[in-house]
């Protein structure tokens, strides 16, 4: 059987590209005692991948890439063979594995899938690290509240369209903001949130949140960082909670530029910001997913995955994401199905 694996071939500067990645034809893995044998079928890319391409040690957030070295995200695979006894062969499993066709691990580093929670491939989707993300952001971070207003940045994004339907669920006034007319109105009329803001079509961005939260913003859940957080800012209101879960406006700028400084909206009306990285909330991932999967089921929660075939493109899939290439259905949860 052909096997290939993606590594990293250079560290990028600003936006990755083609020059970012090298295919590596290799042989099959040989399989050890304690280990299971992987096929991979889906391979979820994310933006905040950018950040383990940079220079640096490890920490919280995971890993970086190591020149020549396996790219890694998190996948969902199917075991071919297992010797272990915590893993049968044909199990579906889930987490944090190589670009790579075929690969060995540990059997104690796999999670099993529950297909009755829902399709395999949304281990890694609404029922994986995005969807949990929105999940322990909105309730635990932004502790939010029936009448709250909440203000979404990236809202049609994996993460943000996600985050937009629990606060609804939640009984919240739900404004998004996003980047094309399509987007805008998948958010008001298929997930049915109260307004949406076309950022790139607003002249003013600062002036049109405050429009469209005249009582202002209690909770701010930002999914993008820079000038967008700078607009929403003048709109907190008292006590607001700001939860900081991404910056891909920031992902790829060596030098981010200084922007405004929270601090004197801060303490004038007592406000909390808080950054979170979603594995602080490990212990709760469990009860957090079939909650979610019954909102699913329930029809109260609707999601939608841009599966794009082959492991060829996978490079190109990620690219994509920065470079504006993700529209009609692309801007939500991208997954590479590999046959």
């Amino acid at each position: 059987m052909k096997n290939q694996v993606i590594v990293l071939a250079e560290r990028p500067t600003g936006i990755p590209n083609e020059n970012t990645f090298q295919f590596n034809t290799i042989e099959m893995p040989e399989i050890l005692d304690g280990e299971v044998l992987l096929k991979t079928l889906y391979v979820s890319v994310d933006p905040g991948m950018r950040g383990f391409m940079k220079k640096g040690t490890d920490d919280d957030i995971g890993t970086k890439y190591e020149i020549g070295k396996p790219i890694t995200s998190r996948t969902v695979a199917e075991v071919l063979e297992s010797k272990s006894e915590l893993v049968k062969k044909g199990a579906i499993v889930h987490g944090r594995f190589s670009w790579q066709i075929y690969q060995t691990i540990s059997a104690d580093q796999v999670e099993l899938v529950d297909p009755d929670l829902g399709p395999i491939s949304t281990a890694v989707s609404v029922l994986g690290v995005p969807g949990l993300s929105a999940y322990f952001g909105m309730l635990k971070i932004g502790g939010i509240k029936k009448g709250d207003t909440v203000v979404v940045s990236g809202a049609a994004g994996g993460v943000g369209s996600i985050a937009v339907q629990i606060a609804k669920i939640k009984g919240c006034h739900v404004v998004g903001i996003a980047g094309s007319e399509e987007k805008i109105k998948y958010l008001t009329t298929d997930l049915g949130i109260d307004s949406a803001i076309n950022y790139k079509e607003t002249k003013d961005l600062s002036k049109e949140i405050a429009k469209h939260c005249p009582t202002g913003v209690d909770v701010f859940f930002d999914n993008v960082g820079g000038a967008t957080f700078d607009a929403v800012l003048p709109s907190i209101s008292k006590h607001a909670r700001l939860v900081i879960c991404g910056e891909i406006a920031g992902y790829n700028q060596s030098d981010p530029p200084t922007g405004i400084r929270p601090n004197h909206l801060l303490i004038q009306q007592s406000a909390r910001m808080e950054g979170f990285v979603v594995f602080d909330f490990q212990n709760e991932f469990e009860s957090a997913k079939k909650e979610m999967s019954q909102w699913l089921k329930d029809g109260k929660m609707k999601y939608r995955e841009n599966l794009i075939d082959g492991f060829e493109n996978i490079p190109a899939a990620f690219i994509g994401l920065f470079k504006g290439e993700n529209i009609g259905n692309k801007w939500l949860k991208l997954l590479i199905r590999i046959n």
